[in-house]
């Protein structure tokens, strides 16, 4: 369990600097790695990686230019994000630091959306 828990915990660090880096493909790749292989799963924390991943693919998006495509995988991402309210997990600190630096991001990109 504690290499799963330091595998998640990686891929959100490196998420969070790919996204500072403003290296938005990359920060999809760095939690497609882990949501991918247990995409099907039903579990909250499994879909929040899902919402991260949208997030992600919406910036580089609007990075592209591509504004009004980039509304679908934003509004992933509002719907999965609100799991955290009832997400119980040992990486919740974690999920809500990178939810503050998302919004932030969001707001940098979109400063009147």
């Amino acid at each position: 369990m504690a290499q799963i828990s330091s595998t998640i915990t990686a891929a959100c660090d490196a998420f969070v600097k790919s996204l500072q880096e403003e290296r938005y493909y990359d920060a999809h790749e760095d939690l497609e790695a882990l949501w991918f292989p247990r995409r099907f799963e039903e579990d909250d924390e499994v879909k929040l990686w899902k919402g991260f991943i949208n997030a992600a693919v919406c910036f580089e998006l609007i990075k592209k230019g591509r504004i009004k495509p980039a509304e679908t995988p934003w509004k992933t991402y509002l719907k999965y994000v609100s799991l955290l309210d009832v997400l119980e997990t040992e990486h919740k600190h974690i999920y809500v630091t990178m939810v503050q630096f998302i919004q932030k991001q969001r707001g940098k990109l979109c400063p009147i959306s």
